[in-house]
């Protein structure tokens, strides 16, 4: 119970720290004149005082956080957080479930992208850049971003970082102090941000579509402000505007933070991870546009290549923009990019899934085994970026990976029982674990999630959360073990 006590007290400072996010919105409202600042307001207020509320009555438990209760404290963050992000959603859009606009929270926070409004030209600006907002707080962490604040509230961030931060290489510093890595992480990942705005704006796109779109790009989440996406706007430049900084937002921002320190772009170039991205996308982009043009889907080759490179780059790094239906493609195209989705982002960026770096380790210790049924015993340490992989994170990775394979099929099994068809169930179970939000079959990037049933909206929501948070920092928490002292 006091360990509940502890979390509860540092969750109160989450929320006091979370209702400084309906500022951005409620701004917004009152600028553009769409009558929504009132429900910012109270949203924001309401948040205020049931942290200040919950960090007060629980002031007298505060003290340092163990190590797993990093854990903890990280999956009841996202899920309140979430929790609170609904309030606006409930009070501006009429007909809106407690459950969707739970759906619509959690998709955000989590960049997923999943959405199960329609409509979205219609509805409040202000509405749609709280959308927007959720994902961009959402792509670095919200715990990650708090670590700056939570010191001053006498809580260490440590543990959080740790829980947060994706990938089996996340106990590198960039800074001495965590406080200062999250500062410098967030430096980076702002300025990338409104280099993006700018620049889609350049392209065209007035500044309400540039900083919804901008915020989405940098989070790799694929909220957009129209039902048919960046589809609407069909315009090269804004299509490699995005393409760019999606990539960008690819790769693990300690390499941008590395590479600004050192001013130079070898970093990339040294960064086995980064280039396997950039590699794998580049290349599965012109293999794309090849295919489709041979295949007839396009008159020329150049269409091709512009249609697959867009859509390749947007799945692949879990955004889930789509200029086209790609669901009408021949079914080795859509499967191919909800495959790169799984693997296309590298440890340490905004995006989902299992991580570059995993592949990498996966496909080295595999290669590794071969070698030594050839020669038992030749001595063959596994190399990452010059660095001996110990075999304890070897181990985690494969102890990830089994997890997350018993997680997909567990809930395409259950997804198939609920009634939907295989290719159904099993893309959009991809699409949430891995946290793109387009699927295919009944949930392509020309539908939405609103044909769910509660149970199944609800099931995807949790698949959300537990594949934003890595698998393992959400399974463990439901361990008895991790309940005893």
């Amino acid at each position: 119970m006091n360990r509940l006590l502890v979390i509860a007290h540092v969750l109160g400072g989450l929320l006091m720290v979370f209702a400084a996010t309906f500022v951005l919105p409620l701004a917004w409202s009152l600028v553009v004149g769409d009558g929504t600042h009132v429900s910012f307001f109270l949203s924001g207020i309401g948040c205020l005082v049931a942290g200040a509320l919950m960090w007060a009555a629980t002031r007298p438990y505060r003290r340092e956080l163990e190590p797993r209760d990093g854990a903890l404290l990280v999956v009841l963050g996202w899920l309140l957080m979430s929790l609170a992000g609904t309030a606006p959603l409930l009070l501006e859009i009429p007909g809106l479930s407690f459950t969707d606009a739970c759906f619509e929270s959690i998709a955000g926070l989590t960049t997923t992208g999943a959405t199960v409004l329609s409509g979205l030209e219609h509805l409040p600006q202000s509405v749609n850049v709280w959308r927007h907002a959720l994902q961009w707080y959402g792509g670095m962490g919200i715990i990650v971003m708090a670590v700056a604040i939570l010191p001053m509230l006498g809580v260490g961030g440590m543990q959080l970082f740790k829980a947060e931060m994706p990938g089996p290489l996340k106990e590198r510093k960039l800074t001495p102090r965590i406080t200062q890595t999250a500062k410098a992480l967030w430096l980076i990942y702002i300025g990338l941000t409104l280099a993006c705005i700018l620049a889609l704006h350049w392209a065209g796109l007035d500044w309400f579509e540039a900083v919804c779109h901008a915020f989405s790009a940098l989070a790799l989440g694929g909220f957009s402000t129209r039902d048919a996406s960046v589809m609407s706007f069909e315009s090269p430049a804004v299509e490699a505007v995005l393409s760019g900084f999606m990539l960008l937002a690819a790769l693990n921002f300690s390499t941008h933070f590395l590479a600004l320190r050192e001013r130079s772009l070898r970093v990339y170039l040294h960064d086995i991870e980064a280039r396997a991205v950039i590699g794998l996308v580049l290349a599965s982009s012109a293999g794309l546009g090849a295919y489709l043009y041979f295949e007839g889907q396009y008159p020329s080759f150049v269409e091709a290549l512009r249609h697959a490179a867009f859509n390749t780059i947007s799945l692949s790094t879990s955004t889930g923009f789509s200029t086209q239906d790609y669901a009408s493609w021949p079914a080795f195209a859509p499967l191919w990019m909800l495959f790169l989705a799984c693997v296309g982002s590298s440890a340490g960026s905004t995006g989902g899934g299992i991580k570059m770096i995993r592949a990498l380790v996966l496909l080295k210790q595999t290669r590794r085994e071969l070698n030594r049924l050839v020669h038992p015993r030749a001595i063959a340490p596994l190399v990452i970026n010059g660095h001996v992989v110990e075999n304890r994170i070897i181990f985690a990775v494969l102890g990830y990976m089994l997890l997350w394979g018993v997680t997909h099929i567990v809930l395409t099994f259950v997804m198939l029982a609920t009634g939907l068809d295989f290719m159904s169930a099993f893309s959009v179970v991809v699409a949430a674990v891995n946290n793109l939000g387009p699927a295919l079959g009944q949930f392509g990037p020309t539908g939405n999630y609103a044909p769910l049933s509660d149970f199944q909206t609800w099931l995807l929501a949790i698949a959300m959360v537990a594949g934003r948070l890595e698998l393992l920092t959400f399974y463990v928490v439901l361990m008895p073990a991790f309940w005893r002292r």
